[in-house]
């Protein structure tokens, strides 16, 4: 007889997370081959041509020289001041909607995401994103007792899918009342895509089309974790401007991490910011946010908030800090660029890929696929819709060959 002392809800629940599964078998092909023989496509962080993680030089700086109490002391619930404005800038640099703003500090993007789901959708209800996603998406919706529900991505063309984005929010707002939209651009993970301002444009008059009808609220969450790697900072935020004067029961919240734009995975500090035309929805953003905070994590770390807001209000600092970037951003741009020409030139079939950290292809037993790499000692992560290959964590060199390797082991998978 099985005995169990959890709670009915948390009866059964494991976390097997595709990703550092895959990364655990590269580790150990690693210690049995050697790296410089293995190609490990699994990590989400930049990792430099030697294969080192990578940390952005000026940030390492400034870190080691805060003061300890910056360290060790408490920050306020809803974050320091100081960095809940800076954020506000950071994410929109020149291209800041009209509206009413307020941001609340989270740990890491992925705490965007938990309020959110808790905070902007019912118990029981469907929250929405495209069939490419990131994994935790669904654990975190399982987990608040909400079920993910999906569109298609691209259409026939591998073109951003407007239609079947208004057929699955008009089925959805045909049985709830409110929807939470979780929209991953630019540089989506997994796929490197990245919608444009007139594919914005669509998504905004769909939702502004269901916001005719008052009794429905729709709440918009774009998930801008890898933004900085994504291009010219205006450039990249130029659909942002689209967000100004929206309907007042439509919420824009935008997840801002300082994981991957500051190379500090680990210290787990972001921020949600919250646009809307209405100055009680935004003081009402403020104040839920700020309980669920409380109620969940209490605060997030001080040092990594006094340590933007430090290159921020620097100017010599931040120049050094976006050049340093810039040249990440460069390398990553690189090494996808290898990826993809030499995908076109053998007929690999890889998804669009714009910027950022991943790229993906198609696969219809991603598992086999990953499994036939593994000949080659080639290590990537398997998903539901594909293989997603880690180009932030693989170097130039190593990179050349695996577009040819990755077709090789799909035929092998499908029989062709």
């Amino acid at each position: 007889m099985t005995i169990s002392m959890a709670a009915s809800h948390s009866m059964g629940k494991i976390a097997k997370d595709a990703i550092f599964g895959a990364s655990g078998a590269a580790n150990k092909a690693v210690q049995e081959f050697g790296r410089d023989k293995v190609t490990n496509a699994t990590i989400g962080a930049i990792m430099d041509d030697n294969e080192m993680l990578a940390c952005i030089p000026t940030v390492e700086k400034v870190f080691r020289q805060l003061p300890i109490s910056d360290m060790i002391a408490y920050a306020p619930i809803s974050g320091l001041p100081a960095y809940l404005e800076s954020v506000i800038d950071l994410t929109f640099a020149d291209q800041k909607p009209e509206g009413y703003f307020a941001s609340v500090a989270t740990a890491g993007g992925t705490g965007v995401l938990h309020h959110a789901i808790w905070n902007y959708s019912e118990i029981g209800d469907s929250v929405l994103t495209a069939d490419w996603f990131w994994g935790p998406y669904n654990l975190l919706c399982t987990e608040a007792k909400r079920k993910l529900d999906t569109y298609s991505l691209f259409d026939e063309k591998q073109d951003f899918n407007i239609a079947a984005f208004a057929e699955k929010v008009k089925g959805l707002l045909a049985k709830q009342d409110s929807l939470l939209i979780i929209i991953n651009t630019p540089a989506h993970n997994p796929t490197g895509y990245s919608l444009s301002e007139d594919d914005w444009s669509k998504v905004l008059d769909v939702c502004k089309e269901h916001a005719k009808d008052t009794k429905k609220k729709i709440t918009l969450l774009v998930d801008i974790a890898y933004i900085d790697y994504a291009g010219e900072k205006n450039e990249s935020r130029k659909f942002m401007k689209l967000f100004s004067n929206l309907p007042t029961n439509i919420l824009s919240i935008f997840a801002f991490s300082m994981s991957k734009g500051y190379t500090m995975y680990g210290q787990r500090a972001g921020a949600m910011i919250g646009v809307s035309a209405s100055k009680e929805v935004i003081q009402e953003f403020a104040n839920i946010n700020q309980y669920t905070s409380r109620a969940t994590w209490s605060n997030v770390n001080r040092g990594a908030m006094t340590l933007l807001t430090t290159i921020h209000h620097d100017q010599t600092l931040t120049r050094q800090f976006e050049a340093e970037r810039e040249a990440y951003y460069q390398m990553i741009r690189d090494r996808a660029a290898i990826f993809m020409q030499e995908a076109k030139a053998c007929g690999l079939n890889a998804l669009p890929y714009k910027a950022g950290f991943f790229l993906s292809i198609p696969a219809t037993d991603s598992a086999a696929v990953c499994n036939k790499l593994h000949d080659d000692l080639i290590f990537a992560v398997p998903l539901k819709r594909g293989v997603r290959i880690a180009v932030c964590a693989v170097s130039a060199a190593k990179m050349k060959g695996i577009a040819e390797k990755t077709l090789r082991a799909l035929q092998f998978v499908e029989g062709k």
